[in-house]
Parts: structure tokens; C-alpha cells; sequence
């Protein structure tokens, strides 16, 4: 490049001289000399943002997704450092996310063990006798971390892109109308009048049906925790345009709005809730998987209505 150039002030410096402006040699030493300045100016621009970069780069291999370059240069380089900014703005982001998840794992760990390890000191100091009243609490707290265990394993399969379906052609009201059937005994304990109503003839999906049955009671097991004694849960399955609906409608006590736009995320949950706030997480990330939809809408004490769409239903 400095020769191209140089040779370039040598060739503008010989048509000045012959037009008697200036001796060839101190008209093609100046000429070489600006041009060089330009160039090595304009080197100058470049590696400035390229140096930046650099740095950035090297203090997110170190941890710190903070860092940031300044959007400067040719537009090339400009167009690299808004790449570079968006992704160490998505790596701080998940790296904020991963401290929170593990945070909420142990807390919501740290609940059950705390009752088994209680519970087992008491009857082994013989605090407690070692029957069914007192090995109650330990089951269930093992339970619960069976339950949690299965829910972050889910998480991990469909973060990794890896949640296997096993879908066949299911009645999609059958399905339901079991499930609904498993609550009702609880549904009676507690005093909510619970019905549904599926259409005739059967409504035929292609889904996984046990991954279907798990949402559909998470949507009923949300529906009686928050429905009091008198109330009522409606279930309906239905067909709509090349979509199978389910839809789960109760009259309790309803979402806050500060939470309704953050129900599908995890450990998410309400002040009373006993849950882990996994529940509608799992079962977004199941749905989104068969490629369908599930929606919330709720009111604060006018009750809530969870709405499950699934795609290539058809009527046999």
C-alpha cells in the first residue's frame, strides 16, 4: 500500500512539473507524503474500534458481560460492534437468569429437606413415634421433590430443544373428561361444583397424551387451589376452524394484574401459592412444543380462564 501510494505522488508530481509548478522530486515527496498521512489516518480510525473490540471480547472470556464498545468507524466496523453489544447484552441477561434459577432450585429445595431431615431427627431421637401420622410429612415432602425433580427435568429437555413427544391420534374430550374425573373427589372435599362438557362425536388430536394430561391437570390443580368452598370450575373441549380448544374457566379469586403477565415464567407464583411456579411454565414450554397455544386472562377476584389450543384436530 505505501508503495502503491508513493508510486501515485510520483506520477501526479511528474504532471505538475511538466506544467512548470513545481521540481518533480519535491512535488512527488509531498504528494507521497499526504497520501500517507491519509492512509495511516485512516488505519488509525480502524483499529481504534478494532482495539475496543478486542478488549471486550477478552473481559467476557473473563466474566464480565458488561462489557460494551462504542459504535464508531467505518460501517462495517459499526455493524460489528451493534453484533458484538446485543450478544454481551444476551449473555448478561442469561447469566442473570442462571444466578436467579439456581437461587430459586435451592429455596424451593431447601423446603422439603427441611421437613424430611426434621421429621427423621424427631423419631430417631424419639421426639416422635415412627408411625403413619409422623412418616406422613416425610412422603410428602419426598414428593414433592419427585415432583420437582420431573419439572426441572422437563425444563432441561425443552431448553435443550430435546422434550421427546410421543404423539398418536387421541380423543382429545376423552382425555379431558378423565382428567377432570381424577379431581373429583377433590373438587367435592373442597366444595367446588366441577363439570365439563366435550363434544359428540370425539374431537381426534395428534398430541402426546400423557404431556397433554399434564397440563390439563396443572390447569385444574391451579383452578381448585384458587376456587373457594360454593364456587365452581367449568371445562370445555371444542373445535375451533383446524384447532382442538380446551378451555378451563373458574370463578375464584383470580390473578393480581402485576402478576398475569408473568404466569408462564419460572418459580413465578403467588403469595399464597404452594406451588414451586414451575406448573404453567412446564406446561407453556409442552404446548409450545406440540405447536400450539395457552393463554391466561384473568380478573383479580372475578376468576381466571385458561385457554389451550393444539393444532391438527380433526373430527373423525
Amino acid at each position: 500500500m505505501l508503495a502503491v501510494t508513493a508510486l501515485a505522488g510520483t506520477v501526479a508530481g511528474g504532471l505538475l512539473a511538466r506544467l512548470g509548478l513545481l521540481p518533480v522530486a519535491l512535488l512527488a515527496a509531498i504528494l507521497a507524503v499526504v497520501l500517507v498521512a491519509i492512509f495511516l489516518g485512516g488505519m488509525r480510525r480502524m483499529t481504534r474500534p478494532l482495539d475496543s473490540l478486542i478488549e471486550s471480547a477478552a473481559r467476557i472470556e473473563a466474566g464480565d458481560y458488561s462489557a460494551r464498545v462504542p459504535e464508531r468507524g467505518p460501517q462495517d466496523i459499526r455493524s460489528v460492534a451493534r453484533a458484538f453489544n446485543a450478544m454481551s447484552a444476551r449473555l448478561e441477561t442469561i447469566d442473570e437468569q442462571r444466578r436467579s434459577f439456581l437461587a430459586d432450585i435451592a429455596h424451593e429445595l431447601r423446603t422439603p429437606l427441611s421437613v424430611i431431615r426434621g421429621q427423621t431427627e424427631a423419631i430417631a431421637d424419639g421426639v416422635y413415634p415412627a408411625d403413619s401420622e409422623h412418616l406422613a410429612p416425610i412422603l410428602d415432602a419426598t414428593q414433592t421433590l419427585d415432583r420437582l425433580i420431573e419439572d426441572l427435568r422437563t425444563l432441561v429437555l425443552t431448553d435443550a430443544g430435546n422434550l421427546t413427544l410421543n404423539k398418536e391420534a387421541t380423543d382429545l374430550g376423552g382425555l379431558v373428561g378423565d382428567a377432570v374425573d381424577s379431581f373429583m373427589a377433590q373438587a367435592k372435599a373442597a366444595g367446588v361444583d366441577l363439570s365439563a362438557k366435550v363434544p359428540e362425536p370425539p374431537l381426534t388430536a395428534e398430541i402426546d397424551p400423557a404431556r397433554i394430561r399434564s397440563v390439563v391437570g396443572n390447569l385444574l390443580s391451579n383452578a381448585l387451589r384458587h376456587t373457594h368452598s360454593g364456587g365452581s370450575i367449568r371445562v370445555e373441549v371444542m373445535p375451533s376452524n383446524d384447532q382442538a380448544v380446551v378451555t378451563v374457566t373458574d370463578d375464584g379469586e383470580g390473578i393480581p394484574p402485576d402478576l398475569l403477565p408473568h404466569v408462564f415464567e419460572r418459580f413465578v407464583k403467588g403469595t399464597s401459592s404452594p406451588g414451586s411456579g414451575l406448573g404453567l411454565a412446564i406446561a407453556h414450554d409442552i404446548v409450545t412444543a406440540h405447536g400450539g397455544k395457552l393463554a391466561v386472562e384473568s380478573s383479580g377476584g372475578a376468576g381466571t380462564r385458561a385457554s389451550l389450543s393444539l393444532p391438527a384436530a380433526r373430527l373423525p
